[in-house]
């Protein structure tokens, strides 16, 4: 048995911060949430001393890109190294997430089913994954694999990454299938360019039609699979909310139809809105890109205020991979920023994250029953949502009750026995 008792809680739900909370962990799961006096517990209790810390749940990231690590053609081609070095990059990306209180990660394409084996199995270190494996996508969309000039990718397809793209109607089915069958936990489509697209396929432009769309999740559903829709505006966002998706990842452009805010809210589907990418594009030495990622920014700001006032579950995710991997918390100074209080925008990190992801039940909360996946924070994330960011404030990691991280003499934190 572990006890961390003293400290504030901020516990996923929505609730406020609760002061002087002891959280008792037995095996890997959330025996208990009180605020028992120290001199109850069993002998042989682990009394972790917290006093004037924060315990959250630990945090999710909807939408990352663990595998990649760069936006030029060659790395996205997998042309810049040899594969085992990549490999062992990713490794390190994934042990270093953990570290900073990520405790599970939704994976929106590039990772395969390997690593998340090897997370459960012990190999490396690593969040809960839950993987996409690929895009899917119509010939000419995201998952299109063509350079600029138009000439396809010339390294051999990765038999562990499907190839997604969707050449007609009657093909939709059996590429979901296929992605399944790789290991998919969720499929990751697109019904929309995007900023970084190339200049012919912006935020706006359409890929997939309806019929193709509701074939797609028709059948991911059938399968027990959540459906991540990249798309940012204009008759794709509609179509991916009329064919029934579970989470609009970008929707930068969801402000100029609200009516798709109703039907998002009424329909359960949440909004992961990706921020930090944007930030970065901006920034980009492309000119279209920077274009197109100043030309959304408002829209974006005003589609978060909006989703969240008709009542839309708002969940963070970075989609780093592309643009490096920053810290993850990031996302969560962005949604600040945006317009959510620090206390929604945790909360988009932990208790709605969660629901995101289908896993509600497991984690995402500090709740009796649920894995003890936890952080510690030195200081309060209330006052100052960019402590998340920062290593040394980072002082615990817990995930499944046992320690992933551990900087407690940093923070001057005491360990004992009752």
């Amino acid at each position: 048995m572990k006890v961390l008792k003293g400290a504030r809680l901020i516990d996923g739900t929505g609730a406020g911060p609760q002061p002087g909370t002891a959280v008792v962990i037995r095996d890997q799961r959330i025996e208990a949430v009180t605020t028992k006096p120290a001199g109850e517990w069993p002998q042989d209790a682990e009394i972790i001393d917290v006093s004037g810390m924060t315990i959250l749940p630990g945090l999710i990231d909807c939408h990352d890109h663990m595998a990649m690590h760069g936006y030029d053609l060659a790395r996205r081609w997998g042309i810049d190294e040899p594969q085992s070095t990549r490999t062992l990059r990713t490794a390190k990306v994934l042990e270093q997430t953990l570290a900073m209180g990520y405790t599970a990660v939704r994976d929106a394409a590039g990772l395969d089913a390997g690593f998340k084996r090897a997370i459960e199995e012990g190999l490396i270190a690593g969040p809960r994954l839950v993987v996409s494996l690929c895009i899917i996508s119509p010939i000419g969309g995201i998952g299109d694999r063509v350079s600029p000039s138009g000439f396809s990718c010339c390294v051999p397809h990765d038999p562990l990454l499907p190839d997604g793209v969707v050449n007609s109607l009657a093909d939709v089915r059996p590429v979901v299938r296929r992605v399944v069958r790789a290991g998919a936990d969720v499929i990751k489509c697109a019904t929309t360019g995007g900023a970084s697209s190339r200049p012919e396929h912006g935020p706006t432009d359409g890929a997939f039609n309806l019929d193709e769309m509701q074939a797609l999740t028709e059948e991911a559903h059938a399968l027990d699979r959540r459906v991540m829709c990249h798309a940012l505006g204009g008759r794709g966002l509609r179509i991916a909310i009329e064919a029934g998706v579970d989470s609009i990842e970008h929707g930068c452009y969801l402000d100029e139809e609200p009516e798709l805010l109703d039907a998002m809210a009424e329909r359960g589907i949440f909004f992961v809105p990706t921020f930090a990418v944007y930030d970065f594009h901006r920034k980009s030495p492309l000119p279209h890109i920077r274009e197109r990622a100043q030309h959304l920014r408002e829209h974006h700001i005003e589609s978060l205020r909006r989703a969240f006032a008709a009542g839309v579950k708002i969940a963070a995710g970075t989609d780093a991979g592309g643009h490096g991997h920053p810290q993850n918390a990031l996302e969560i100074e962005c949604l600040v920023k945006a317009g959510l209080t620090p206390l929604q925008a945790l909360r988009a990190a932990t208790g709605w994250a969660a629901e995101c992801l289908g896993r509600e039940h497991e984690f995402g909360t500090v709740e009796k029953g649920k894995l003890a996946d936890l952080i510690v924070v030195a200081g309060d994330p209330l006052g100052d949502v960019t402590i998340l960011q920062n290593p040394d404030c980072i002082a615990l990691v817990l995930k499944g009750g046992e320690v992933a991280a551990n900087r407690m003499l940093n923070a001057g934190a005491v360990t004992g026995t009752s």
